[in-house]
C-alpha cells in the first residue's frame, strides 16, 4: 500500500481568497471547516480520475445516521465500506485487526484511542457535537433497527435530551443519505432499500 501526503493549506488559501470580499465581516464557521473537507474530496476524486481508482469513503453508520459529514466532502468517494457498521463496531473491527500480532499493529493505536475528531478545527471533537458514540450508537440501534419510537426509548433507559435530540438529527440527516454512495450491508436495516424516509414531511399553510 502506498502512503502519499497532499498538503491542503495552499487551497484552503485560495479558497479564502477568492470568498474574502462575499465573506466580509463575518466569522470563520462551518463553512470554512466543510470547505477543508470538500477540497480533501475533491483531491481524492482527481487521483480517482488520473489513476483509475476508486474512493472509499470513511462514513460509518452512526455518522451517516446522524448527518456528521460534509456533502461533497468526506461523503464524496464511489463505494462506502463502512457505511453499515456503527462506530463502536468499528472501533471492535480495528482492535481485531491488530489483534493476531499485538507486537506490530496494523492500525496504529494512536488513531484508536485518541477522541474521535474530524479534525476540521483545533481540538475539535465529534463529542462536542454528537452524544457519546457508547450512548448515540444503542439509540440508533432502537430507533433504526428495532423502528422503536420516542417512548419507548425512553423505557429503555435512555434519557429524553439524547433520544429527542438523535431522533431529530436523524431525521434531519435524510437528505445527506440519499446522496451517499453503495456500500455493504450487514444489519438487518441498512440506509437505502432497508430504510428510506421522505426528505420533507412537514408543510406550511
Amino acid at each position: 500500500m502506498q502512503l502519499r501526503e497532499l498538503p491542503i493549506a495552499g487551497a484552503m488559501d485560495a479558497y479564502e481568497r477568492t470568498l474574502r470580499e462575499l465573506f466580509a465581516g463575518r466569522q470563520a464557521d462551518l463553512t470554512e471547516e466543510n470547505l477543508q473537507a470538500r477540497i480533501r474530496g475533491n483531491l481524492l476524486m482527481a487521483l480517482s480520475n488520473k489513476f483509475g481508482w476508486l474512493v472509499l469513503t470513511t462514513g460509518n453508520k452512526s455518522e451517516m445516521a446522524v448527518g456528521y459529514s460534509t456533502l461533497y466532502g468526506d461523503s464524496a468517494g464511489g463505494y462506502a465500506v463502512i457505511k453499515d457498521c456503527p462506530k463502536t463496531l468499528v472501533y471492535e473491527l480495528a482492535r481485531h485487526r491488530n489483534s493476531p500480532d499485538p507486537e506490530r499493529d496494523v492500525i496504529p493505536a494512536s488513531i484508536i484511542d485518541r477522541a474521535p475528531s474530524a479534525e476540521l478545527r483545533p481540538d475539535q471533537r465529534d463529542a462536542d457535537s454528537l452524544p457519546p458514540y457508547e450512548v448515540l450508537d444503542p439509540i440508533l440501534d432502537g430507533y433504526i433497527e428495532d423502528d422503536l419510537g420516542r417512548e419507548a426509548l425512553v423505557l429503555r433507559g435512555y434519557s429524553e435530551a439524547d433520544v429527542d435530540r438523535v431522533i431529530a438529527l436523524v431525521d434531519r440527516a435524510e437528505y445527506k443519505r440519499r446522496q451517499a454512495p453503495p456500500g455493504i450491508k450487514i444489519t438487518t436495516r441498512a440506509f437505502g432499500r432497508d430504510r428510506r424516509v421522505p426528505i420533507t414531511n412537514r408543510y406550511g399553510g
